[in-house]
């Protein structure tokens, strides 16, 4: 790995298919982001499972952010290890062993940070059996969530139940109040939009019934990659009471397709326009009737839970996808012999990055043959 910067390797040189990740459209995304956060007054604390990638994880917390979201103990033991020292587990955690765990590592190092939730008494309990320090405690967030979300107390009054349940725990903390908006929101609808302001209000009422008597700085945070702006817009104007955490992790890849549509960074935040920072390369195998080529590349290697890829090197349509093959459908007049190298434009970083050990950096995706300037490893 820590050869690949001097070797003078271009992609030409890798097998297809092979996922790469654009250091210049990184840059850009981070900048971008870090920018907007630090004018609307909120602090990011970017989500980690969305690439597992310690390495891209430094260059997050060294643009500036709070710290690193994941969402499994295993993820919060990988950031532990990698020296992330404010570790926020967006999740209950339910299994006593895996809290126990998190205790130790508490004790282990004083200056660790490890935050969670809940959304019920019975969780609360199960964080108690873990017998945690209390001279080193647990943070743990209230999860609030609503009718038709995810997870999360569906209402405020039991939200407050599980406050007092955290507060009156030793090992325990209550440190402020969370939840996760994007199950309120499926598109950039002004529907969409006022459900998601209106559960973020919720959070804000939940914060304001409560007292943090172990705390300077309450949290309070929410952030999908849809929807930061409202989280901001809504939380924001209490910065001078709470710390405002965004936990948005897509931006730092962004994507040719689902948050291609849903992002607002751009007009709606004033910003410039996010930028793909990751494509996949496959390689025709076969062109067994006209208009249809077969590419390499399949389920194993590429996201497809929410879009299908798209071709961007040659005019068509990828329509179906095996475990390792590509349907490639070409336009009229489109050419894409056996052995052509096609460039993917990838649907959801989130489902990109677990397919794939060892990712390469690449200086520049439209270059005939980009060099590759370095690589990403991922620990899923």
């Amino acid at each position: 790995m820590s050869e690949i910067a001097d070797a003078d390797l271009r992609l030409s040189e890798f097998s297809t298919p092979v996922m790469t990740v654009h250091a210049d459209a990184l840059g850009h995304n981070e900048r971008t982001v870090f920018d907007w956060a630090a004018a609307a007054g909120v602090v990011l604390a970017p989500h980690g499972k969305t690439t597992m990638a310690p390495a891209l994880w430094q260059r997050l917390l060294d643009a500036g952010a709070w710290g690193i979201t994941v969402a499994t103990p295993w993820q919060a033991s990988v950031a532990i290890e990698a020296g992330v020292r404010r570790v926020f587990i967006a999740n209950a955690v339910t299994d006593a062993a895996a809290a126990a765990d998190l205790g130790r590592a508490l004790i282990a190092d004083p200056d660790l940070r490890i935050i969670c939730w809940a959304d019920s008494t019975d969780t609360v309990a199960l964080l108690a059996s873990a017998g945690i320090e209390p001279r080193h405690p647990l943070d743990v967030l209230v999860e609030l969530g609503g009718t038709g979300g995810r997870t999360g107390a569906r209402t405020v009054d039991e939200g407050e139940r599980i406050a007092q349940a955290i507060a009156e725990t030793p090992g325990l903390r209550l440190a402020g109040v969370g939840g996760y908006e994007g199950p309120f929101g499926p598109d950039r609808s002004a529907e969409s939009v006022q459900a998601v302001d209106a559960y973020l209000g919720t959070i804000v009422e939940l914060h304001r019934r409560l007292s943090y008597p172990d705390v300077d700085r309450p949290i309070l945070t929410a952030g999908g990659s849809a929807f930061p702006d409202r989280v901001a817009a809504v939380f924001a104007p209490l910065n001078d009471e709470a710390e405002i955490v965004v936990r948005s992790g897509a931006f730092q890849i962004h994507d040719d397709g689902f948050y291609s549509r849903m992002s607002p960074f751009g007009p709606l935040t004033g910003t410039a326009p996010l930028r793909s920072a990751m494509h996949a390369w496959a390689r025709v195998v076969s062109q067994p009737e006209p208009g249809l080529a077969l590419l390499d590349a399949g389920r194993r290697d590429v996201p497809f839970d929410i879009d299908l890829p798209v071709p961007q090197s040659v005019r068509g349509e990828i329509t179906a996808l095996n475990d390792q093959h590509a349907f490639l459908h070409l336009e009229p007049g489109a050419q894409a012999p056996v052995g052509t190298v096609v460039r993917l434009g990838l649907s959801h970083p989130c489902t990109a990055f677990d397919k794939w050990r060892v990712i390469p950096l690449i200086d520049d995706p439209d270059a005939d043959d980009p060099r590759v300037i370095g690589a990403v490893a991922t620990c899923f």
